[in-house]
């Protein structure tokens, strides 16, 4: 699943490290939210997210996959697994990414650990997004109702500049006339 850090270890050895990560998991997919340290939190997100991503598939292998990642054998793991298929991965379909958020809450009190919460993104993809997809279709269906009274405009606009056209034309050719009748009533 994810990389392997270099170092130590979250509970020092891997195996215990990709034990306290499928723990990890597993109360976060039943609880939505956790309460733990920001280094953890920060360990769990991308294999979070991986499994989610799984469970988005919704195949048997992808839940052979999660229920391997997950320890399969507790019953409550594996109404979990039942759970991040049926109701999580559901949710989350219109996401691309991003399923979790880490929220930092302080330090502990005991030994000052930077202590952090990890919680599943339920809400609707985004708002904005959401928002940005009706103007463009609101900007699509009144484009071509604005090209055709642009159009319409234009049209206007031309027969209103030939019109003024011909009317300074028309002045200028009076005014032309009533000075040529001055200068020939002077001679």
């Amino acid at each position: 699943m994810p990389t392997p850090t270099k170092g130590p270890r979250l509970g020092g050895s891997p195996s215990h490290e990709k034990l306290m990560l499928a723990n990890m998991s597993a109360n976060l997919f039943e609880h939505r939210a956790i309460t733990t340290t920001l280094t953890k939190a920060k360990r769990l997100r991308p294999y979070a997210e991986r499994l989610i991503t799984m469970a988005k598939q919704g195949d048997i292998a992808a839940r052979r996959r999660v229920v391997s990642k997950i320890s399969a054998n507790s019953a409550t793991h594996q109404a979990v697994v039942h759970e991040l298929f049926t109701v999580i991965a559901p949710a989350m379909a219109e996401r691309q990414g991003g399923y979790t958020r880490i929220v930092k809450i302080g330090n502990r009190k005991g030994d000052n650990a930077p202590m952090a919460v990890i919680e599943l993104v339920m809400e609707p993809v985004s708002r904005k997004q959401a928002v940005v997809k009706e103007a463009e279709q609101a900007t699509t269906s009144t484009a071509g109702t604005q090209e055709t009274s642009q159009v319409e405009t234009s049209t206007e606009a031309n027969d209103s500049e030939t019109a003024a056209a011909e009317n300074t034309s028309a002045e200028a050719q009076s005014t032309e006339a009533a000075e040529s009748e001055q200068t020939e009533g002077e001679k």
